[in-house]
């Protein structure tokens, strides 16, 4: 049986389960979430013990798969809804910067305009200081395709480190041009 998928969830004080055929729907201080998960699963919410069990029905392939999976989603639906997801990005080069302006974040790295993305409306954009960018919500997977929608703008180059990269990334640098001797 998977690890993963046999270990309950607990479920925090403030955060609310309901559970109506294949559809989980959790609300909690950050926020609410709702998803639906494969048929082949079952999901048991028990009330007094205060714990959601994801369970598989036999031993195929296909559910073997499933069952780690749905355990994992449910079990951060509950997390984003309790504590939230935050990624950080930085930003590395002269004059580059970023500030969100009404609904907007603006970039300026290097381009000969600045670019403005579009703030998705259950995510909350946070510019801390001109050189890092704070992402957060309660959807898990939002919140990390945001954060790499905005890396992908200006990734981070090997030669100077010039560009957008998560706060805890590595660039390996490269070593640049070298005069032979000759």
């Amino acid at each position: 049986m998977s690890r993963i998928g046999r270990k309950p969830i607990p479920i925090p004080a403030g955060v609310e389960v309901q559970h109506e055929g294949n559809t989980i729907r959790v609300s909690g201080p950050k926020g609410k979430l709702e998803w639906s998960y494969p048929s082949l699963m079952e999901v048991e919410i028990s009330k007094e013990k205060g714990m959601i069990f994801v369970r598989r029905p036999n031993d195929q392939k296909q559910t073997r798969a499933l069952h780690g999976l749905t355990r994992q989603l449910v079990a951060n639906m509950v997390e984003g809804v309790h504590r939230g997801f935050e990624k950080k990005l930085s930003i590395n080069g002269v004059g580059y910067n970023a500030k969100v302006q009404g609904g907007k974040l603006q970039l300026n790295i290097g381009f000969c305009h600045p670019v403005l993305m579009e703030i998705p409306k259950d995510l909350e954009v946070e510019v801390p200081n001109p050189t890092s960018i704070v992402v957060r919500g309660a959807d898990k997977q939002k919140v990390g395709q945001f954060a790499a929608n905005i890396r992908r703008i200006r990734p981070p180059e090997p030669y100077k480190g010039k560009g957008i990269r998560y706060h805890d990334e590595v660039v390996r640098r490269k070593a640049g041009k070298s005069l032979a001797g000759g």
